[in-house]
């Protein structure tokens, strides 16, 4: 392997991380919408909330990402911190709530 060899895909196209990121979004609210509806069967009081926020989810990994630094860029990040903080807080209620 020469020294002159781009060893990240990254340097190649960055275009791709960005896919990637977008894709872990997908995952993430297929796998909260997997949950939500289990537990809609048994305990539609949490599974309701669960499919809600897999859908604020997706909807947030969907919302396009401009490269670079300055004000949109904070706010993106600013919009995820409320997100993850939304969902940790939801499932802290859903878990005092029904005691598991």
């Amino acid at each position: 392997m020469s020294p002159s060899r781009i060893d990240d895909i990254e340097d190649v196209d960055p275009g791709l991380a960005r896919e990637r990121t977008e894709l872990a979004w997908t995952r993430t609210a297929i796998s909260f919408a997997a949950v939500g509806g289990a537990l809609l069967r048994s305990q539609p009081a949490v599974g309701i909330p669960i499919l809600a926020l897999s859908l604020l989810i997706w909807e947030l990994g969907r919302r396009p990402r401009k490269p670079g630094t300055g004000h949109a860029r904070t706010r993106h990040l600013q919009l995820i911190t409320v997100v993850v903080l939304g969902v940790a807080l939801t499932a802290l209620v859903i878990t005092l709530v029904t005691g598991w």
